[in-house]
């Protein structure tokens, strides 16, 4: 759901990167799970949350200096899948995306999607794979027209890239 960026003050406040587009998820007496650059797995309970720049700060029941707020740094945020709202028809998590095979209309393999890059207008879908012996990165667009089909039982998308995007 996020990434901690950085401490706030000296009362161990995180600065979070959030990627829901609401940060009601990340309410007072949730509990949040922080992947650690170690690999560890910490659960901990959200005391308050507030708007600030692009992102979030939120303080911690268990976090009240900022040496135990910057042993956060760099470390994920997840949440309880339960607790996601239902999406439309047609409208995907980016957790959901990530790790999809990614095909062109004649079958070839492009890649698989390895991250999602929000911008202004639309998504950003990027894909990492091989041609010609060789790794390369390719840039999609999630609109429609780009992205024709997307099967996640499967784990597979079909996508028709603009010309000379690869």
């Amino acid at each position: 759901m996020g990434r901690v960026t950085g401490a706030h003050g000296i009362r161990g406040a995180l600065k979070i990167h959030a990627y829901a587009e609401s940060p009601d998820l990340f309410a007072p007496g949730e509990r949040i799970l922080f992947s650690m650059s170690d690999g560890s797995l910490q659960s901990m309970t959200v005391d308050w949350v507030s708007p600030h720049g692009r992102g979030i700060r939120m303080g911690l029941e268990s976090i009240n200096d900022r040496d135990r707020a910057e042993a956060l740094i760099g470390s994920t945020l997840y949440i309880d899948k339960a607790r996601l709202p239902e999406l439309e028809e047609d409208t995907y998590y980016w957790f959901e995306l990530v790790g999809l095979r990614v095909y062109d209309t004649q079958g070839i393999l492009l890649g698989v999607l390895d991250s999602v890059i929000p911008t202004g207008a639309n998504d950003v879908y990027v894909v990492k794979g091989e041609a010609g012996g060789r790794s390369r990165e390719i840039l999609l667009p999630a609109i429609g027209g780009v992205v024709i089909d997307i099967d996640l039982a499967r784990k597979r998308m079909v996508a028709d890239p603009p010309q000379g995007l690869y």
